[in-house]
């Protein structure tokens, strides 16, 4: 969450960026945690004006014993249960302020970064990088005004002509490959869970298995320390990254043991560092995890939830950063160098896109999104969100470090991102790779695919 310095320091800055984000009521719920803010200041310094009294009293009570004046002694100690008492009506109010301020400020998403893009939605996305384009027409075809600007493109505008060339194209999409090569069954998956729990059968889960065991060896070779963790976590972990309350509607509760399901890896292996003091020369660290992922979507159908475009269970790759203010934008870099090395690996086509500030989740300062394009379904398909979140989850899970030049104790910054998530990865090669002896697996896949090719 945002910390009162920042606020402090530069509210005008704060409600801006809230505003760019487009957070409703940015001014108002700003000007509350200030006035709350102020309660607490008043109760503290009347609590610690009374205890000074209290003291001074205190004091003066065995001299007038020892000088015999009971009665004067008695009304003094009359006089300290009284401010007592007051202590106690400031310690309450202090802390009626602090939790309303704290639950307030758990309502108010992070301010981003003056480098992402002014916008309402994904429409106003900006796209920063193409790779691993076939030719340079359809880079042309695709970008606007000559410049990497994919705004609008694959919009409202384009679902006739998209659906027009999806009738009309040689490529299978990956449903219908997946049940000509029995690869994965979908309707076994209603019959045992419900829609959105898929089956991958024999080369259909081998190359799940494979893409797993790839994304962890490239993590591992980048200097990733692998995680195996728990895919149920508390509601303080919940709270600590940043999914309660923002996502409370889209995870899974296990309500009996008020436990959630994990919608990524990213909040058990953040959560390791709550309530967590690092010395500064142990910093950045670095982890992996794979996990199961867990997601009710709720609200959504249509063309983008038919096969493994939107799943309620999915298996994913999470890298995760713990590091110094100075050091996290090198750190981010690094993340999306990384990232972006797969897909070029994976010899995908994809682009790189700046999220705007309506667009990005409610805990990222900066994000960038990765998609892969279906040749097939003729549209991008996000596989990766890459943020930096600066200090606003490091606030909420008292994730800090001690500096080495001062020993001071300061946050950290903590970044994040999907290394890869699977689904969408493996539609994309199934429909970019098609070909008429079967389906090409690209050559960095081959060793842990065990072949070059599903027939």
């Amino acid at each position: 969450m945002l910390t009162l310095k920042q606020i402090y320091d530069d509210k005008a800055k704060v409600i801006a960026g809230l505003n760019k984000k487009h957070f409703s009521g940015a001014q108002e719920a700003i000007d509350e945690v200030l006035r709350l803010d102020g309660e607490r200041k008043s109760a503290q310094q009347a609590k610690d004006a009374a205890a000074a009294q209290m003291n001074q009293i205190s004091k003066s009570i065995g001299a007038l014993m020892a000088q015999g004046k009971r009665e004067e002694a008695e009304a003094a100690k009359a006089q300290t249960g009284a401010l007592k008492a007051q202590i106690a009506e400031f310690d309450a109010k202090m802390s009626e302020a602090e939790e309303a301020q704290t639950k307030l400020l758990l309502t108010i998403p992070n301010v981003p970064y003056d480098i992402v893009p002014e916008g309402a939605s994904a429409e106003d996305n900006l796209a920063v990088t193409i790779g691993n384009w076939p030719n340079q027409p359809m880079i042309d075809a695709i970008t606007k005004d000559g410049a990497i600007a994919l705004r609008n493109w694959d919009g409202e505008t384009d679902e006739k002509i998209a659906a027009e060339r999806i009738a009309h194209s040689e490529k299978l999409p990956h449903w219908e490959l997946a049940k000509k090569y029995n690869l994965i069954d979908f309707d076994l998956g209603v019959k045992i869970s419900g829609a959105g729990f898929p089956v991958y059968i024999g080369q259909g889960a081998r190359l799940q298995r494979a893409l797993i065991n790839f994304f962890l060896a490239e993590a591992n070779k980048a200097g990733y320390t692998e995680i195996m963790p728990p895919t149920v976590v508390n509601a303080a972990s919940g709270y600590g990254t940043g999914q309660l309350p923002d996502k409370e509607g889209q995870m899974y509760h296990c309500e009996v043991d008020d436990l959630y399901l994990i919608p990524t890896a990213e909040v058990p292996v953040t959560n390791l560092y709550r309530d967590v003091i690092i010395d500064e020369d142990k910093l950045p660290i670095k982890n992996c995890a794979y996990t199961e992922c867990f997601r009710r979507e709720a609200g959504s159908y249509g063309k983008d939830v038919r096969g493994l475009n939107r799943l309620h269970e999915f298996s994913k790759i999470e890298i995760v950063r713990i590091d110094t203010p100075e050091h996290s934008d090198a750190s981010h870099k690094e993340m999306l160098e990384h990232v972006e090395g797969l897909l070029k690996k994976l010899e995908l086509p994809y682009r790189i896109l700046r999220l705007s500030g309506g667009d990005m989740s409610f805990t990222a300062a900066l994000c960038y999104d990765f998609e892969v394009y279906s040749e097939a379904q003729h549209r991008w398909l996000e596989v990766s969100s890459t943020s930096n979140f600066d200090t606003y989850q490091a606030n909420r899970l008292k994730c800090r470090y001690r500096r080495a030049e001062d020993k001071k104790v300061v946050l950290c910054h903590t970044l994040n991102g999907s290394a890869l998530a699977l689904p969408r990865i493996v539609a994309a090669l199934l429909e970019n790779n098609q070909c008429e002896e079967g389906i090409r697996i690209p050559k960095a896949l081959q060793p842990f695919f065990g072949d070059d090719m599903i027939r």
